[in-house]
């Protein structure tokens, strides 16, 4: 990341699911494909979903978009169940271009509420309002999902 302090992106989302059912989405396989990728988020394919649910584990969530393979990767830095979920962020074998997402979940009624935010390098503030969006589109997936479960 370059000197200046990175941009933040931050998506609040209410969920009527309880903090342990959230949390535990976000690192099962099966529900990465019901609601992060695919279908019920835009128009693209699962190839593979593959990840190593510790600290220091990795993960690898290959599609295919518009003929073309992207790979999403990251390292687990915090995993603190059903509270905080820390993890790097690239695309491909672009680790100079790594950026950190933070969940953070709290009780909140019968449900919960999630915070995500995703830092990036300043370079990226243009596509600031994507990456928002986009995690917002993901966020309801998974409420989708969730409710449908």
């Amino acid at each position: 990341m370059s000197p200046l302090p990175p941009i933040q992106v931050r998506v609040v989302r209410p969920f009527q699911a309880s903090p342990e059912r959230v949390f535990d989405a976000w690192l099962d396989p099966q529900w990465i494909r019901r609601w992060m990728f695919g279908s019920a988020v835009r128009d693209e394919e699962v190839l593979r979903i593959a990840n190593d649910a510790r600290v220091g584990g990795t993960f690898s969530f290959l599609v295919r978009r518009n003929a073309q393979e992207i790979d999403h990767v990251g390292t687990y830095l915090v995993l603190d169940r059903p509270h905080r979920l820390v993890f790097t962020w690239a695309i491909g074998e672009e680790t100079e271009e790594l950026s950190r997402v933070s969940i953070d979940i709290a009780p909140k009624g019968a449900g919960c509420e999630l915070t995500l935010v995703h830092e990036m390098d300043p370079k990226w503030t243009e596509y600031a309002g994507r990456t928002e969006a986009g995690w917002s589109t993901m966020l309801g997936a998974l409420e989708r999902a969730l409710g449908t479960a």
